[in-house]
This record gives C-alpha cells, structure tokens and sequence, in this order.
C-alpha cells in the first residue's frame, strides 16, 4: 500500500486482493490491481497529494 493510505483503504486492499485470489482472477497479478484500484478510488475521493 503506498504511504498516507488510511486504515480504511489498507483494509479494502487486503479485502480485494484476497477475492481475487480466491476467485483465480489476475493470476500473479492480484496485489497489483488491488492496489490500482484503491490508488484510483482514493485519487477520486480527493486523498492524494496530486487529485
């Protein structure tokens, strides 16, 4: 998780990258997208330093 994330979306990246490895999406790639998408729902929410 990049630096400044709040527990919050800590725990919405674990959350997504165990359904993804559960479900056999993104083979090798889980915690990559996990981490796209939170980086892009936390630049949306206006968390980032460059929203």
């Amino acid at each position: 998780m990049p630096r400044g994330a709040s527990p919050k979306r800590e725990h919405e990246y674990e959350h997504l990258k165990d359904k993804f490895q559960q479900e056999h999406r993104y083979p090798g790639r889980e915690e990559e997208v996990a981490a796209r998408i939170v980086n892009k729902q936390r630049k949306q929410a206006g968390e980032t330093k460059n929203h």
